[in-house]
C-alpha cells in the first residue's frame, strides 16, 4: 500500500489527498537539503550529437530486456498530483515544492558533486508554469553575476524538490514530460531517501525515475543507487526510443512496491529491480522518499555543453501524479 507523509508546513492539504493513506509528520525535516548524490554513470563515452530536426511522429518505445506491460491500471487509484495549470509565471506549489539553491559550494560540493555547471535559482525565470498547463524548469544563460566553484557561473536553472514537505513509500509514480534538446543538459525526475540528512548518500537510497543525456538524444535511463551499488557500480538500464525523445512529450514511470521497482516510458517497462539484484549489499528503497525535478547543465556526466545547444532550455513537465495500488 502507499504511504504518504507530509509535513504541516506549507498550508492545508488539496482535496486530492482524501483519496490517499496519509501519515501527518509531527514535525517537518531538517530545512535545507544536503548535497546531490552523483547519480548513474553515463555509458560508454560517444561523440555528442549536433541538433537534430524533430521527427512528423513520436516513435512507440522498444523495451531493451524482454518485459511486458506495466500492471492493470484499474488496480491503481489515484493518491495525489500536481498539474501545473496555473495561469503563466505561477510559482511551483510552495506547499509541496521547495529549492535547492547555488551550485553545491556552500556544502562543499563542487558542481553538486559532479561538476556541473548551473547555478539553482527560486526564480520564475527558471521555474514556473507556461499557462498551457505545464511547469517549465529552465536552463538559461547567466549574465555572470553569481560566482561558482568555477568562476562567475555561466547558467542557472532550477532544482525542484518534496524534502521537508512531502513524502513517499510506495506507489506508482508518473510523470509525462518533454525534455529539453541540446548536448549537456541533463534533465531527470529522481527520488532521495527521507533519511538523507542521518545517513547520507548513498545509504539513503536514491531512485532515478528517468535521467537524459541531451547527447544521447535517444536514450533514457532508469536507475537505483545504493551502498555497495552507487555511482558507476549503481544498478541500472538503459531503453532507446529510436527517434529523439525531445522531439515529444513522454510519460516517464516507476511502479514502487515492497521489495520491487519496475520502469517504464509510455506503458513500456524495461528495467526491474529487487533486493536479489543488489544481494548482498542492503536494498534501501523500503522507507520514505522524496521527489526531485531538475535541469542540470554540463558535469561529469552530462559532459559538455556544446556550441550548438539553444539557451533557454526547458524541461516542460505535464504532471507529475502518485497512484496507490488497490487491493481487492
Amino acid at each position: 500500500m502507499t504511504r504518504i507523509r507530509r509535513s504541516p508546513v506549507g498550508g492545508p492539504r488539496r482535496s486530492t489527498w482524501q483519496r490517499a493513506v496519509i501519515m501527518l509528520a509531527a514535525a517537518g525535516f531538517v530545512g535545507a537539503c544536503g548535497g546531490a548524490a552523483t547519480p548513474s554513470p553515463a555509458p560508454p563515452s560517444v561523440a555528442p550529437p549536433s541538433s537534430t530536426t524533430p521527427s512528423s511522429t513520436t516513435p512507440s518505445p522498444a523495451a531493451s530486456i524482454p518485459a511486458g506491460p506495466t500492471s492493470d491500471p484499474s488496480t491503481w487509484t489515484l493518491a495525489w498530483s500536481d498539474e501545473f495549470d496555473g495561469p503563466a509565471a505561477t510559482p511551483p506549489d510552495a506547499a509541496t515544492w521547495g529549492y535547492d539553491l547555488g551550485d553545491g559550494s556552500a556544502r562543499g560540493l563542487e558542481g553538486w558533486g559532479n561538476r556541473e555547471r548551473e547555478y539553482y535559482t527560486d526564480g520564475a525565470a527558471n521555474a514556473a508554469t507556461d499557462g498551457e498547463g505545464n511547469l517549465l524548469i529552465t536552463a538559461r544563460a547567466a549574465d555572470g553575476s553569481p560566482e561558482c566553484w568555477y568562476g562567475p557561473c555561466e547558467y542557472t536553472s532550477a532544482r525542484l524538490l518534496t524534502k521537508g514537505r512531502f513524502e513517499i513509500q510506495y506507489g506508482r509514480i508518473e510523470a509525462r514530460l518533454k525534455v529539453p534538446r541540446g548536448a549537456g543538459l541533463w534533465p531527470a525526475v529522481w527520488m532521495l531517501g527521507a533519511s538523507f540528512d542521518e545517513v547520507g548518500w548513498p545509504k539513503s537510497g536514491e531512485i532515478d525515475v528517468m535521467e537524459y543525456l541531451g547527447r544521447l538524444p535517444n536514450e533514457v535511463f532508469g536507475t537505483i543507487h545504493g551502498p555497495g551499488y552507487s555511482g558507476s557500480s549503481a544498478f541500472g538500464k538503459t531503453l532507446d526510443l529510436g527517434a529523439p525523445l525531445a522531439d515529444g512529450f513522454h510519460e516517464f514511470a516507476i511502479e514502487w512496491q515492497p521489495g520491487r521497482i519496475a520502469w517504464s516510458v509510455d506503458g513500456v517497462v524495461y528495467h526491474e529491480a529487487s533486493p536479489a539484484d543488489v544481494a548482498p549489499n542492503e536494498w534501501v528503497f523500503d522507507q520514505p522518499f522524496f521527489l526531485i525535478l531538475n535541469v542540470a547543465v554540463g558535469g561529469n556526466l552530462a559532459g559538455p555543453v556544446f556550441p550548438d545547444t539553444v539557451f533557454p532550455a526547458s524541461m516542460a513537465v505535464d504532471y507529475v501524479r502518485l497512484y496507490q495500488e488497490t487491493t481487492p
